[in-house]
């Protein structure tokens, strides 16, 4: 075996040439990967000044440079395009989507938990605080049961940190 399993590391072997150059390699690959991050998943075009470190999910079409490398994570390093083939569970930030991205093994999706709220079949289910509501006082005719429905559910929105209290 040359390489990991998983993630196609490459592995040193005894009596190897250049073993530093694998080495290194791996370590590109595990950069990219640890606390993972990429810039965005909508270009399927390398941008032109990359800086090094910084990743993308290609998108399709693939062009360029990164053609054939479809929901790839494609990141720069100074000796050019790293190429790492996601696998499933893979989590990534995106930066220009405010929210990660996870790998299903065979496309990259949505997670439930975002930046703006909790989502169920990608519908948001639960979204920011909203501000305060004031309980039932006042008016001309009085429902206790109405009254104590409506203090219930404000209490419920406060205990789950739905509303502010």
């Amino acid at each position: 075996m040359d390489a990991t399993p998983r993630w196609g590391l490459p592995l040193l072997f005894a009596g190897q040439a250049q073993k530093e150059i694998f080495h290194n390699e791996a370590l590109m690959l595990v950069d990219a990967l640890l606390h993972g991050r990429v810039e965005s998943a909508d270009l399927g075009a390398p941008p032109t000044d990359p800086a090094v470190g910084q990743c993308w999910i290609v998108a399709a079409p693939a062009e360029g440079a990164w053609g054939g490398e479809v929901g790839s994570i494609a990141c720069w390093t100074e000796g050019g395009w790293r190429f790492v083939a996601p696998r499933a569970g893979l989590r990534m930030a995106v930066g220009d989507q405010g929210q990660a991205l996870f790998h299903d093994g065979s496309e990259w999706r949505a997670g439930a938990i975002r930046d703006d709220g909790l989502y169920q079949a990608n519908e948001k289910v639960v979204g920011p605080r909203q501000p305060a509501i004031a309980g039932p006082a006042g008016g001309s005719v009085i429902d206790a049961q109405a009254r104590s429905t409506i203090a219930a559910i404000l209490a419920a929105l406060r205990a789950h940190g739905l509303i502010a209290s």
